[in-house]
């Protein structure tokens, strides 16, 4: 299944994309040349450190390439406005509390940012609800009923 990113999702996907690509991959190759030069690789704890960090990077760069080639980006044009919608945020108040949440793609989901995938659990009882609908969600401690009070397009 294809990645859904808001274009400012892809871009900060990109930007982490280019630093690794144009910064961290010479500094870990800097530091593995560095290690050899200390002479016995098979003791050489800075080495292996270097080859794990590198490891880690390429597996990145893999991996944020996929993402940002495959990405379908959430397009405000085609959003119904009325309905949450990927890219949409939501007001809801749940049990007098006022929360508000963006509904975003998995690879974007921040939930200590108010950020929530459309494949998480509240992020799929809120899909295709609309403003004064409730919705029941299971939550750690249990079902809540949430109210939609509020629906934003997210700004593309």
């Amino acid at each position: 299944m294809n990645p859904y990113l808001t274009r400012e999702g892809l871009e900060k996907l990109k930007k982490e994309l280019d630093e690794l690509k144009s910064v961290k991959r010479q500094e870990v190759i800097n530091r593995i040349k560095v290690a050899r030069e200390q002479g016995d690789l098979s003791e050489n704890a800075e080495y292996a450190d270097a080859k794990d960090e590198q490891s880690f990077i390429e597996g990145r760069i893999l991996e944020l390439e996929n993402l940002t080639n495959k990405a379908v980006i959430i397009d405000a044009d085609v959003t119904h406005h009325d309905v949450v919608s990927l890219g949409m945020t939501v007001t809801v108040d749940c049990g007098g509390r006022t929360l508000r949440y963006t509904i975003v793609g998995s690879n974007e989901a921040d939930p200590s940012q108010g950020m929530i995938s459309n494949e998480s659990p509240l992020g799929r009882a809120f899909l295709g609800k609309r403003v004064g609908e409730k919705v029941q969600v299971m939550v750690p401690k249990g079902e809540m009923e949430c109210m939609i009070v509020d629906l934003r397009q997210v700004a593309a």
